[in-house]
């Protein structure tokens, strides 16, 4: 499973100005219980990377979970008019408002990542080396819930970035 270098790595390759410590595991955020469901059975997740002047998602594989080199959605700044972050359930649910239409993802919490895909995506086999057993040989950081709540932060703060950038 990836460590956040490699995000950093691929965005850097696409041709984006990464910020540092601003990535987090998300996906798409269902909109209702069916849809919920599906999403469960889907396995779709995104490194959500904050860069100078977009959001940048990178998808990971479906059965491998494999961090790909693909850009699947860039969301320049500008183009960004409202940002809201709410609790939803054990997730956060992040909803863009741009230009285009909505966009809404879920991030889930940091206080469970180590037991979810969050926590297994961004340090590997869940629990494992994750520091929730205790620190030893095989500590490695999970950087979704390291970069949680800042990136939640920016992310809120975005819509006054729209001016700066335009």
């Amino acid at each position: 499973m990836p460590a956040e270098k490699y995000v950093t790595e691929f965005v850097k390759e696409a041709g984006f100005s990464p910020i540092p410590d601003r990535a987090i595991i998300v996906t798409y955020a269902p909109a209702n219980m069916s849809e919920r469901v599906v999403k469960f059975f889907s396995n779709e997740f995104f490194a959500l990377q904050m860069c100078q002047d977009s959001l940048v998602l990178l998808p990971f594989g479906r059965m491998s979970f494999m961090l790909k080199k693909d850009v699947a959605l860039e969301i320049p700044y500008n183009t960004i008019r409202k940002v809201e972050v709410k609790e939803d359930m054990f997730n956060w649910r992040i909803e863009l408002d741009t230009d285009e239409g909505m966009i809404a993802l879920s991030a889930q919490q940091k206080e469970l990542s180590e037991w979810r895909h969050s926590g297994t995506l961004s340090v590997g086999m869940s629990g494992l080396g994750s520091g929730i057993m205790g620190s030893g040989a095989l500590k490695v950081a999970n950087w979704h819930r390291s970069n949680l709540d800042a990136t939640l932060e920016a992310l809120k703060a975005l819509p006054g970035r729209r001016e700066e950038i335009a």
